[in-house]
């Protein structure tokens, strides 16, 4: 019975911040999109630092909340894969560190410069040059996932987030 509880609640917490990650996108689209885009969801992203069945609730919800993108289907999939791998290297990286600061210092890292990702699919997709296009990609991932510290750090701090 507790197997099954426990199994309850993991799925209920991957759905959970599943649906925060699309709702917080959504209520923000026209900023979530493009070139030029601040995907506050992304400061999300940190959970991964607190437990490994975040990575899952991210993936699922960037896939989701990219239904409705502008580039469609390649944007679930390119968003879907970017955010699967760069969560898991934060994850990965944060397991063998003890601060919770430095841990959300090192995802914050590690999404911002993965965010080429990104500006590699609108170079690809929309034809917009590389480099200009991750610079301004980086700079909203850097103030959605410092926007994500501060909120995770205040939480973290009242709630487990490791449960």
């Amino acid at each position: 019975m507790k197997k099954d509880q426990n199994k309850s609640m993991t799925i209920a917490k991957i759905s959970i911040v599943a649906a925060l990650y699309v709702a917080v996108t959504m209520c923000i689209a026209p900023l979530s999109y493009g070139v030029v885009q601040l995907r506050l969801a992304e400061g999300f992203n940190h959970l991964t630092v607190f437990n490994k069945r975040y990575i899952v609730a991210l993936t699922i919800g960037c896939a989701i909340a990219n239904i409705t993108s502008p580039l469609g289907i390649v944007d679930v999939i390119f968003g879907a894969m970017g955010t699967l791998v760069m969560t898991s290297i934060s994850y990965w990286i944060a397991k063998h560190i003890k601060s919770v600061i430095y841990k959300m210092c090192v995802s914050t890292i590690v999404c911002t410069v993965f965010s080429w990702s990104v500006a590699l699919e609108l170079n690809i997709v929309s034809h917009l040059p590389f480099w200009p296009t991750y610079l301004s990609v980086a700079v909203g991932e850097l103030i959605s996932l410092l926007v994500g510290m501060i909120i995770f750090t205040a939480l973290s701090r009242r709630i487990d987030l490791t449960k």
